[in-house]
């Protein structure tokens, strides 16, 4: 057994548990979805070499779609779930077949202008609820026999539905099809003197990771009860940049540990700047809560700086150098 097989089952091992040892079940929720999200991505940008300015337009598009149908047309949450997630890969083939030709800026700047395009509707839209958001969505019963209204119970159906799709995302990067899309990152014109069709699995990839999106975003409407326009602004597509370059780009657990950090920075910096208040003496730190994106922002810099592969990629590469040595 391998390293890395070790390492996931320790941590499946301390998800299955953290509900038991005091972990607040819908903080881990929110922080599952957000991992799957990045994992999404990653299979875009650290697999494909395709960086997508519009990933929101797929996770708070598909949470709206979702959350409606479950709502407003009454349908159970894995209907509700399959509704968002097939959403998402409709959003990501209708981006795809007008992005995917164009490289570089060119096609980040497309994905951007079509994701503003699916804020400005969620915006205008009435079943979406405006500013006001998608509000009061039920969880229901799963299959229609388990109920979800208990945190605990949601809680393992998340962790379960997340597993099996990062176990997707595993099968897939090491798939014949996953070993051509790393080719196509590294050298596209060789790719293409192979006889690969570059664009058409450009296209797969972008529309499997948009899939991923959806998912995820459908699930966190079901958690939370509530789809909102920060789901499809851009800054949650400049978020999952921000997880996926701090854990590691290119790397399987990098976007889950860039997801666990920057959700813990956004919701406990402010219980952080009341410790370090207190054992420092330093009022200031006190004001950290109010300041969230400037924290973010330090840790992105300075990640960028003194860990260009990330977290998880330094990581991984000092263990390949001391197996070296």
């Amino acid at each position: 057994m391998s390293k890395s097989s070790i390492g996931y089952g320790l941590l499946l091992l301390a998800l299955v548990a953290a509900p038991f040892v005091g972990a607040y079940p819908v903080f881990m929720m929110k922080l599952l979805c957000f991992a799957l999200f990045a994992s999404a991505f990653n299979l875009l940008l650290g697999y494909t070499g395709l960086l997508s300015f519009g990933h929101a337009a797929f996770l708070g598009g598909s949470a709206y779609i979702a959350g409606h149908a479950m709502k407003v047309w009454g349908l159970t949450p894995e209907i509700g779930l399959v509704l968002g997630t097939a959403t998402g890969a409709l959003l990501g083939l209708l981006f795809g077949l007008l992005a995917i030709r164009r490289q570089g800026i060119y096609f980040s700047m497309i994905t951007l202008a079509l994701a503003q395009m699916v804020f400005f509707v969620a915006l205008q839209a009435k079943f979406t609820g405006g500013e006001d958001g998608l509000q009061g969505v039920p969880r229901g019963k799963l299959f229609g026999v388990l109920s979800l209204q208990s945190d605990l119970a949601m809680y393992f159906v998340t962790l379960v539905i997340v597993v099996a799709a990062f176990a997707l995302i595993v099968r897939t990067i090491h798939s014949p099809f996953g070993q051509v899309l790393k080719g196509i990152k590294e050298n596209e014109p060789r790719a293409v003197s192979l006889g690969y069709d570059t664009h058409r699995f450009k296209l797969l990839a972008f529309v499997l990771s948009a899939a991923l999106a959806g998912l995820a975003g459908s699930l966190k409407t079901l958690v939370l009860g509530f789809a909102t326009l920060t789901d499809v602004h851009w800054t949650a597509s400049g978020g999952v940049i921000l997880m996926t370059l701090v854990g590691g780009l290119g790397t399987l657990s990098g976007p889950l540990v860039g997801a666990a950090v920057v959700i813990l920075l956004e919701n406990k910096i402010g219980e952080m700047g009341h410790g370090l208040a207190s054992l420092t003496g330093i009022e200031w730190f006190t004001t950290l809560g109010e300041s969230v994106t400037m924290v973010t922002g330090l840790i992105f810099v300075v990640c960028v700086l003194a860990f260009r592969r990330g977290i998880m990629g330094e990581i991984i590469a000092l263990l390949q150098r001391a197996k070296k040595t």
